[in-house]
């Protein structure tokens, strides 16, 4: 999710709710393999991540053996490539969900990220695999800056590779498509339940990403569904009917990192007939509040202060659900500082908690929109 996931939202959420793997916002790979500028904030990353997948567009295979040397390099544990995103601007470029109208290209990608994944596990050095030493440059300060110390060519491991998509790109096209896709044979392929055409719109088709789970079945590749899941008992009722091997979750964790912290409760649940417990998923406003300020405090200490900005769309999903969540979100993307940020919640602990606050479901909380 571009411009969302970015590093101070992925510690959060990694910290706090412990997903079985967290992924990088996209990055294009010829920003990564081109320009010492442009996209290294999204590879920015803490170990409690782990594991971690670092994920790239474009349309050059070429670009994508280098830059599967720098995911490589940076320490990554798979590389991710993004054959799904709606965008206009990346689709336009033939990248992201255009890749499935030129099936052909789509697999030489997958090959060379392979190749290049493999010749880096061989001891390939980034100078050997054509990468510009600016480049290679860059990836040293990127891995001083994540503490990521790099194996010895003699002790490398290849890391996967995954590919998320779409169902189509105006129509529903999964099964020949996914059939395609394992031409490349990536280790696990996400689909997201919409065609490009639809973007977010309408509801997602689960009943097709079930149809593509079944074809893909016994070929040795993980099927992960993803669209229109909001919680942890909504995401065990799609693996049970649909027979996805796991499922993402995006848009409902933002402002509830905890979706994610009973994840060890749904695997109990997938081999019994008993739902999962909903009312152990209560987050009070307290624990609610501390979420808020610890995300804003740690984003101070990742960012520059004029970049504080780019926390308030953070700061509003955190403000829904509870009374009078819409004033205190009015009040929370005025913010500038972490400061401000507490004295925001001050002022609706004064004005508005006179009386104690019941606990709010978190279930709740995760169904409810971003805007009131």
């Amino acid at each position: 999710m571009d411009g969302v996931t970015d590093a101070t939202f992925r510690h959060i959420v990694a910290t706090h709710g412990h997903p079985d793997i967290v992924f990088t916002e996209f990055t294009s790979v010829g920003e990564i393999c081109h320009s010492r500028k442009g996209g290294w904030g999204a590879f920015q990353y803490s170990q409690e991540e782990r594991p971690i997948l670092a994920q790239l567009y474009g349309k050059d295979p070429v670009l994508f053996y280098q830059a599967a040397h720098i995911v490589c390099e940076m320490g990554f544990d798979g590389l991710d490539i993004n054959m799904g995103c709606p965008s206009k601007n990346v689709a336009s470029s033939g990248s992201g969900a255009a890749l499935i109208r030129t099936p052909e290209r789509a697999v030489k990608i997958m090959e060379a990220a392979h190749q290049g994944i493999n010749d880096w596990a061989s001891g390939q050095s980034l100078r050997e695999a054509g990468v510009r030493p600016m480049i290679a440059e860059k990836v040293h300060e990127m891995n001083i800056e994540n503490n990521w110390h790099p194996s010895p060519q003699s002790d490398r491991s290849p890391i996967p590779l995954s590919v998320k998509t779409r169902l189509g790109y105006d129509e529903v096209v999964i099964e020949e498509w996914s059939e395609c896709l394992t031409q490349g044979k990536p280790e696990a392929i996400s689909i997201h339940g919409r065609t490009l055409q639809q973007m977010y719109r309408g509801q997602a088709d689960w009943e097709a990403i079930g149809l593509a789970a079944q074809r893909l079945r016994g070929k040795g590749i993980l099927v992960l569904g993803n669209g229109d899941i909001r919680s942890l008992e909504e995401a065990l009722t799609a693996i049970k009917t649909y027979g996805v091997d796991g499922i993402l979750i995006g848009r409902a964790a933002l402002g509830n990192p905890w979706i994610f912290r009973r994840i060890q409760d749904l695997r109990l649940a997938m081999n019994s007939e008993a739902p999962l417990d909903v009312t152990q998923d209560i987050i009070d406003l307290p624990a609610r509040f501390q979420m808020i300020l610890d995300h804003a405090a740690y984003y101070e200490t990742r960012n520059p202060k004029e970049g504080f900005p780019r926390m308030r769309k953070h700061l509003g999903w955190y403000c829904s659900g509870f009374p009078h969540a819409a004033a205190m979100r009015a009040s929370m993307v005025r913010t500038s500082s972490m400061q401000d940020v507490a004295q925001v919640l001050r002022d609706y602990q004064s004005t508005h908690l006179a009386n104690p606050t019941p606990s709010i479901p978190a279930r709740t909380l995760t169904n409810a929109s971003p805007v009131e």
